[in-house]
């Protein structure tokens, strides 16, 4: 399971649901060259499954096009019928050519686009860099941004020692001041997902 600090990411929680897209682009020292766009899907409860079984039956469709990362559905926290995944771009001019790409490739408009608008409610999307000493790859055990647990009491226990650490206690009390929002969510892979 990952839990998901979303300081990164805001959860537009308050917003009401009926069929909203929704995008931001953050601010930070960079802003070109390799990013991740964080796409959020908020189903209807009723259809998830349904969702999920879409896009695994065709996400050769969709990766054809550029590079998937991970790809979770929400286990508790925040709201239970969502999807999280994210993508890898090159840049800017990289992320257009694929959403014009997608917007002409009839096979993946019929698979999966028409069949599976009907059974979103809301979808978020924000574009990320990573700061200069992160990055992505499939971790061992750990990731820093997307905490890595094999498992709720793994997590509980990393806490633990981490609210023990008077180092970690004293850099959290620093860096709350800077802090918006925070939603923690366990994420559960799915098979097709690279970032397990």
């Amino acid at each position: 399971m990952l839990a998901l600090q979303s300081g990164l990411r805001r959860m537009l929680a308050s917003r009401p649901l009926a069929h909203q897209v929704c995008s931001s682009f953050t601010s930070g020292h960079k802003q070109e060259g390799t990013f991740y766009e964080f796409c959020t899907y908020y189903l209807k409860p009723a259809n998830v499954e349904e969702f999920l079984y879409n896009f695994k039956k065709n996400v050769h469709l969709r990766t054809a096009h550029s590079e998937l990362v991970g790809y979770w559905s929400v286990g508790f926290g925040g709201r239970i019928n969502t999807v999280f995944h994210i993508w890898k771009y090159d840049n800017f001019a990289h992320r257009a050519a694929v959403y014009k790409t997608l917007a002409k490739d009839e096979e993946w408009q019929e698979r999966f686009l028409i069949p599976n608008l009907p059974l979103i409610d809301k979808q978020e999307s924000e574009i990320t860099y990573l700061v200069p000493w992160c990055k992505i790859g499939i971790p061992p055990k750990e990731v820093h941004v997307l905490w890595w647990s094999e498992n709720a009491d793994a997590r509980a226990a990393g806490r633990r020692r981490a609210h023990e650490d008077p180092r970690v206690v004293s850099a959290v009390r620093e860096s709350v001041n800077y802090l918006d929002a925070q939603q923690n969510m366990f994420l559960i892979p799915w098979s097709f997902s690279p970032l397990k």
